[in-house]
């Protein structure tokens, strides 16, 4: 730990400022070279509980950096994760307002709905697919709030970026369906823009939820039935503009998609 908490709430302002204003900052860690994640996650809480004292709901969490190729681009050896409230879900097929972002980006990703508590350490790949009720395509908007170049630090502390969630697709039980073999295009207004494969994510994207029941066990947190966790993305981030509309064709999963206006 580097910063106090009066430091900490401070950096938590300037990025809801920034979110506030739809203009980028420097990240964190232009402002404290020595900031640890310990005191980027601290930055992102104090956002996400100023959030939901002013009415907000938790729900649910994502999952980041789960690809080898992003954790080498960042420096680091395992993911990350954020926060998703219920400001942030957008329906299936629905429309987002391109002046409520910075520079926003669109990835593909297989969401968990979680069925049971889970509660790490412990948590095998196992034990997260019996905990989930189904899994569904979707699609998540990203938002940098901190400008190039950013660390770890200043995303974790931006909350991993986390700006929208699209559900979509039809539900599938991760136990009877081999989730790493699901395969998704990434349209743009008709045009493929990307590919990927679900194994991409920690070579099954159930892992992340292990993972993240594992991690939060560090923060003395669980998660709970209900829960949307969103597993990492498989596909390259595809930027967002006005009256883009952004397709996920999942196969035999089905789509997901929203328009930008």
């Amino acid at each position: 730990m580097v910063l106090s908490d009066t430091d900490r709430r401070e950096e938590s302002r300037l990025l809801m400022e920034a979110e506030r204003d739809r203009a980028q900052i420097p990240g964190s860690s232009r402002r404290w070279p020595d900031i640890t994640l310990e005191d980027s996650y601290a930055i992102a809480d104090v956002g996400i509980q100023t959030k939901v004292s002013a009415g907000a709901k938790i729900r649910g969490k994502k999952i980041g950096l789960t690809s080898r190729a992003m954790q080498r681009s960042s420096q680091i050896d395992e993911p990350d994760f954020g926060t998703l409230l219920d400001t942030m879900f957008i329906e299936d097929g629905g429309t987002a307002m391109i002046d409520r972002y910075c520079v926003p980006r669109v990835e593909l990703e297989l969401a968990f709905i979680l069925g049971d508590r889970l509660e790490g350490p412990g948590v095998e790949l196992h034990d997260a697919l019996r905990a989930t009720e189904f899994v569904v395509p979707s699609i998540e908007i990203i938002d940098a709030r901190a400008q190039d170049p950013r660390t770890i630090f200043d995303t974790v502390a931006d909350n991993g970026a986390a700006a929208g969630v699209v559900l979509g697709g039809r539900p599938v039980d991760p136990i009877q369906t081999d989730l790493r073999w699901v395969g998704a295009m990434m349209y743009r207004n008709a045009e493929i823009e990307e590919t990927g494969l679900a194994a991409g994510v920690l070579g099954h994207p159930g892992r992340a939820v292990a993972w993240l029941a594992n991690k939060s066990a560090e923060f003395g947190t669980s998660l709970e039935p209900g829960e949307v966790i969103l597993t990492g993305s498989f596909t390259r981030p595809v930027w967002a503009q006005k009256g883009d509309t952004l397709l996920g064709d999942f196969g035999d999963l089905g789509t997901v998609s929203v328009r930008f206006v």
